[in-house]
């Protein structure tokens, strides 16, 4: 099964919530066969057969007609992210060898000429929607376009080290992707859901719509995070699963904390009603998390996955959350700490999270070397370091950027992080290392100071004195109006690499 097939199986109920629009699963099902065939038609093609269809569409019922519709048709969908500037699109659309382009009618201008440039049919969500009288087959039955194996997604990394890679996944591996999820966290029905992410990245796709849609439960998908109204809607006591990044957490903190005393009890009580909240995409800081306790009851369910291999370990449903631990394998994944030469390691002892199952992707997109290189003896090598503590991993950083090698010592920045966050002063903070010659990799921070907060980088590190190792502790810290992060709220550490000048020691 799909989750093309398991959607068609809903016929009943409410799939999508859109502003004043309920969409049902017979109406969802009816407008995504109607992408297919105007897909099909466009190409004048009984099947897409592989061929990759971008689209850089806002979300929506159209959105997911589109996912859904390309499916059927035989083709591999490309979300494009709507917060990337036009080289970055087109870099996208080249890579991806997009036979087909769609845009939503606002974004013509951005779009038809790149189409144009590369070769690729442009069309419009307008026209792809719109009644027509020539029906092809339903092929209701089975959909058979759809195979498991076949190529169904190209999702593009962040790109930290060097251009973004097209990561392949087949429809048996978003099967189980979304399989694992539905049996860990208890999916049903009955459950409504709030869609806060971005359509371009795992989080949305899998863990929100992809889970939603597969158990037959409702999503509300509002057109853009805003916090006043993420609240209105967690306030009610009508959602009962919800995720997001620790970005929007944050935000959301500080929306509750201006509100009168009458609106914040109301928001605590709708948010008790939620039988379960997630956080994932970047690190979770143990402030935001007892905050978000404070304020909901809820202690976050803290989850670690990335693009290639969906969710691979997550805290228990049921059980105890250890805050900046991501808990254990979901289930159908292995996983395995290793040394660089990928002997397993001991407990307690850092390596790196290798991973297999299912789930795991099928190729980086036309590059073959990186694929080969991408794994070890069947394992999907991360490339993120990790230590096992009573069967909870905790989760180090990535061994190029976020283990940092100074004065003899292999320090994580993500630990550094976590502690300069304990500072009432400090909003938020990023850990890196910078070349230097006494020291192999010099600690550097760039810090985020809370709103009207007031602190000296030599006041920090007498404050971290007490907190850390001396080799652990920053030795240049810059503050900084706002840290540099993407669409999902990941800091993008070489972009703060770049604040510290090398030859220069910006401590006043």
């Amino acid at each position: 099964m799909t989750l093309v097939t398991r959607v068609a199986a809903h016929a009943h109920g409410v799939a999508l919530v859109t502003g004043e629009a309920t969409v049902t699963y017979a109406e969802l099902n009816q407008v995504s066969r109607g992408i297919t065939r105007a897909l099909l038609r466009l190409h004048n093609v009984a099947d897409l057969n592989g061929m990759r269809v971008a689209f850089f569409v806002p979300p929506g019922v159209e959105w997911v007609g589109l996912l859904l519709g390309i499916w059927r048709a035989g083709g591999v969908a490309v979300p494009l992210a709507l917060s990337h500037p036009v080289p970055e699109l087109d870099y996208v659309i080249q890579d991806s060898q997009a036979a087909t382009v769609v845009a939503d009618p606002a974004s013509v201008e951005g779009l038809e000429p790149i189409a144009r440039r590369v070769g690729a049919r442009f069309v419009t969500t307008a026209a792809l929607t719109a009644p027509s009288g020539a029906e092809a087959s339903e092929r209701t039955g089975g959909d058979p376009f759809v195979g498991p194996e076949r190529r169904a997604l190209i999702l593009y990394t962040s790109g930290t080290t060097g251009r973004p890679k097209g990561a392949v996944s087949t429809h048996a591996n978003i099967t189980a992707q979304i399989a694992a999820l539905i049996q860990a966290w208890g999916w049903s029905p009955a459950d409504r859901t709030l869609l806060v992410l971005p359509l371009h990245h795992v989080h949305g796709i899998i863990n929100v719509i992809g889970c939603a849609l597969w158990a037959g439960a409702a999503c509300e998908v509002p057109p853009r995070f805003d916090a006043e109204d993420t609240w209105s809607r967690l306030g009610s006591g009508e959602i009962t699963v919800f995720t997001a990044v620790p970005t929007i957490y944050h935000r959301l903190i500080m929306a509750f904390d201006a509100a009168p005393e009458s609106t914040r009890r109301g928001r605590t009580a709708g948010c008790r009603r939620v039988r379960l909240m997630m956080s994932g995409s970047a690190a979770l800081p143990v402030s935001t998390l007892e905050r978000w306790r404070d304020i909901t009851g809820h202690v976050l369910l803290e989850r670690y996955g990335m693009t290639e291999i969906g969710m691979a370990l997550a805290n228990p449903l049921a059980g105890e959350r250890r805050p900046g631990r991501v808990g254990g394998p979901l289930p159908g994944v292995k996983v395995r700490l290793v040394d660089s030469a990928g002997r397993a390691v001991a407990a307690g002892t850092m390596g790196e999270i290798e991973v297999r199952g299912p789930g795991v992707f099928a190729e980086y997109w036309r590059l073959p070397d990186a694929t080969r290189d991408a794994f070890r003896d069947g394992w999907f090598r991360t490339g993120d370091m990790a230590t096992l503590d009573k069967g909870a991993y905790r989760i180090l950083g990535r061994a190029s950027i976020d283990i940092i090698k100074t004065g003899g010592y292999k320090v994580s920045a993500l630990e550094i992080e976590d502690v300069l966050r304990r500072h009432p002063a400090v909003a938020d903070c990023a850990v890196v290392a910078v070349a230097d010659a006494d020291w192999g990799e010099r600690v550097c921070a760039a810090i985020e100071l809370a709103p009207g907060a007031t602190l000296g980088p030599e006041e920090l590190r007498a404050w971290a004195k007490g907190q850390l190792a001396p080799y652990k502790i920053p030795k240049t810290i810059q503050p900084v109006p706002a840290l540099p992060r993407n669409a999902m709220g990941k800091v993008l550490k070489p972009e703060v690499a770049a604040l510290f000048d090398v030859g220069r020691d910006p401590r006043p």
